[in-house]
């Protein structure tokens, strides 16, 4: 059953475990698989103290054709359990994201953006043999060219001040407090920050969707579903990351059912033109209405047209006129009074769609 991987993290191998899983059971799928780093030697620093980088077993394989082999298994699995209108996000550095990605592609999943994650306090390239190595690449790619995928583009253009959220995220790396630590060292070598988790769950996922990790690692998908309401299901191979993961899931508080609410995307919502509320008589013809400081004022016809004066047109057109900018949204940018107190006009199609 299904439920069965809901708020559930287990210590096992990913390719064995996936196939236990019945198919289209996720909405969502988040893989931080390993790297294959390549490192020929041990790394150090200009006063010769050795570097803390990735050199453990599990992200070694003897050669490409290994680590391709590896790489479709896994993703091949992660395809059937993926549900019609799922999506997943893979993420790598230039070791081996090249590789997954044509993996993806051969696989039949359809690439929609790949993100590049700048890292804003990088590690630095001590042996200045080569550019600092600021950023990780994310693929997020849909199961298929005809899913109908989510993505909350009203909540991503809130999180960015109003702005479209661009493919290119500047997130600090994981440090502080949020690093997990035993005895001084790092837990996990390559643990990805909240901060990153938070906005592809946020952008992709709903309240109540099933997350899966195959690769848990140290938790941290797990931790922000649990944070954002998802439902999540972890896989980690290694015994230590899944003792760290399982720890620090159980110490996890969600956040508050009500603050969960997110924006719903335009495309959504009824759309209802503005002259829909003249006809309807919930603003009449002759009407005034203002910017919020009341310094400018227009007047509404009977067509819904608005005119203030020399300039004619719909909210919009009017407003951007007056702002000289190519365009400007009427419904925040104009007001009413209703009984002494301003409110912008949006509040009036907010009412009627309440009603509908």
């Amino acid at each position: 059953m299904k439920s069965n991987f809901k708020n559930k993290i287990i210590n096992g191998d990913s390719l064995e475990e996936l196939k236990k899983i019945p198919s289209e059971t996720f909405d969502l799928i988040f893989a931080d698989p390993p790297y294959n780093l390549q490192l020929k030697s041990e790394l150090t620093r200009p006063d010769m103290s050795k570097v803390s980088a990735v050199n453990d077993k599990w992200d070694q394989f003897e050669n490409f054709k290994k680590y391709d082999e590896f790489t479709y298994e896994w993703l091949n699995e992660c395809k059937r359990i993926l549900k019609k209108d799922g999506a997943i996000w893979v993420i790598g550095s230039y070791h081996n994201i090249f590789r997954v990605g044509t993996a993806i592609q051969n696989l039949g999943f359809w690439i929609l953006n790949d993100v590049i994650w700048n890292k804003n306090n990088p590690m630095p390239n001590f042996r200045g043999t080569r550019f600092t190595n600021a950023h990780e690449t994310l693929i997020w790619a849909s199961k298929s060219e005809k899913s109908k995928y989510t993505f909350n583009y009203q909540s991503l253009k809130c999180l960015n001040d109003d702005l479209q959220m661009r493919s290119n995220w500047n997130l600090p790396i994981c440090s502080g407090s949020e690093r997990l630590k035993k005895n001084g060292k790092k837990i996990h070598s390559t643990q990805k920050p909240e901060s990153l988790l938070h906005r592809i769950l946020l952008a992709t996922s709903n309240k109540n969707d099933l997350i899966l990790d195959p690769f848990l690692g140290s938790g941290t998908s797990a931790v922000v579903a649990k944070k954002l309401g998802r439902n999540y299901f972890g896989i980690e191979k290694e015994k230590n990351y899944f003792k760290a993961a399982e720890q620090r899931v159980n110490a996890t508080k969600p956040i508050k059912d009500d603050l969960l609410d997110t924006l719903k995307n335009n495309r959504s919502k009824p759309r209802i033109p503005f002259g829909s509320l003249v006809e309807l008589g919930i603003i009449k013809p002759g009407t005034n209405i203002f910017d919020n400081k009341k310094k400018i004022t227009a007047r509404i016809m009977a067509d819904g047209s608005i005119k203030h004066n020399q300039a004619e047109g719909s909210i919009h057109k009017v407003a951007a006129t007056i702002l000289g900018a190519e365009s400007c949204n009427g419904w925040t940018f104009w007001h009413f009074d209703i009984n002494g107190r301003t409110y912008p006009i949006d509040y009036l199609r907010r009412r009627l769609i309440s009603k509908n």
